[in-house]
């Protein structure tokens, strides 16, 4: 190890900063030499999953595999979203997509890194960071098209570019990702934070009953998934009858259904809430109603039977890790991943209640 001014020093030890004095000098005192707590990396890998926030999410279980396979790496994470990772068994370092990041990233050397976005700015950082190997997607320089950056992640591009391929696809979207990285999928879970040691207090939620969440909104780009009202009003009153406690979810963009479904029901409606707060009102469910949302990936990397409602996506692209049941419309969709219904009504009006009721109760006696 290297010694500056004979002062020993391991800047191969995963608490290491450089620029600031690490954890274990700053809490006990310990200096390099002889540190109880030294841990020198062997590997240094970089995942690249910038992304919407549930997709970031749906990528956690790669931790899994990746701690599994390398126990003394050293695990950096480029994400949009630097907050949905969590600080327990998540990444080592989480890093914001912005210049700075860019710029460092750029000078630093791994051993792995996986691109898992078909984004032309995640592929250029692909070609531009230097790792021994490189796994997912690259941004070829003569025609600044994404591409294969080797035939592992054949299959996921292929799925991505090709209605036909993606419809065809029988593989979840967690198996695609561990096979680009060249890993076979085993069932990992999520790797995810329930926000429980935050304090958060739900004294408006029923202290008796099994709670179903119903997340009511779908975001405003795929909109043929929609429910109507009438369809969660049925619902929230079947569940009622049969002695559950109906809690209604979402965000802002859903609270005026919200508010109108719980004053036509007397449904719980806590209310809307920033993200962590959020992911632990989920927490407090025994089961979820949604649709392919982020809320589904919450609920999901919360290990929570998951009712999932669905049209205009291939179904074997969600993996319920064995909780809860998918539910589709008996007429078959025609509108693959479109936001407007070709047929002027979306078939998602055929989804009775009384499926998606039925749904919960099986999922629940399982």
């Amino acid at each position: 190890m290297p010694d500056l001014n004979g002062v020993t020093v391991h800047p191969d030890c995963r608490h290491f900063r450089g620029d600031l004095p690490c954890r274990p000098n700053k809490e006990h005192g310990y200096v390099c030499q002889g540190c109880p707590v030294y841990s020198p990396v062997q590997q240094r890998i970089l995942i690249i999953k910038l992304g919407a926030i549930g997709d970031v999410i749906r990528t956690t279980p790669l931790l899994r595999r990746l701690r599994q396979e390398y126990p003394n790496a050293f695990i950096t994470w480029l994400t949009h979203t630097p907050a949905i990772l969590p600080a327990t068994d998540g990444p080592d370092e989480v890093l914001k997509f912005e210049l700075s990041s860019i710029v460092q990233l750029q000078g630093r050397q791994f051993d792995l890194l996986f691109n898992l976005d078909k984004d032309k700015e995640a592929g250029a950082l692909l070609n531009s960071i230097s790792a021994t190997q490189k796994f997912g997607y690259a941004l070829r320089p003569h025609d600044g098209v994404v591409w294969p950056q080797n035939e592992l992640a054949n299959h996921k591009f292929l799925t991505g570019v090709f209605d036909q391929l993606s419809l065809e696809n029988q593989k979840p979207y967690v198996q695609e990702i561990f096979e680009l990285c060249g890993f076979e999928f085993q069932g990992e879970e999520y790797v995810f934070d329930t926000h429980a040691d935050k304090g958060y207090q739900w004294p408006m939620l029923p202290a008796a009953g099994r709670r179903i969440g119903l997340n009511t909104g779908c975001g405003d780009r795929w909109t043929t998934r929609l429910w109507s009202d009438e369809k969660w009003v049925s619902l929230i009153q079947q569940l009622q009858h049969a002695g559950y406690q109906p809690v209604l979810l979402g965000g802002t963009a859903e609270d005026e259904r919200n508010q109108r479904l719980h004053t036509a029901t007397g449904a719980v409606y806590p209310g809307t809430f920033p993200l962590p707060q959020f992911i632990n009102l989920v927490y407090q469910m025994d089961l979820v109603v949604t649709q392919v949302t982020m809320a589904m990936h919450i609920s999901i990397a919360l290990r929570k039977p998951t009712v999932l409602m669905n049209n205009i996506f291939n179904p074997y692209e969600f993996d319920l890790y064995g909780r809860g049941q998918i539910v589709q419309p008996n007429r078959e969709c025609v509108c693959f991943y479109r936001g407007t219904c070709k047929l002027g009504t979306s078939c998602m009006e055929e989804l009775s209640a009384e499926k998606v009721f039925a749904a919960v109760q099986e999922s629940l006696s399982v």
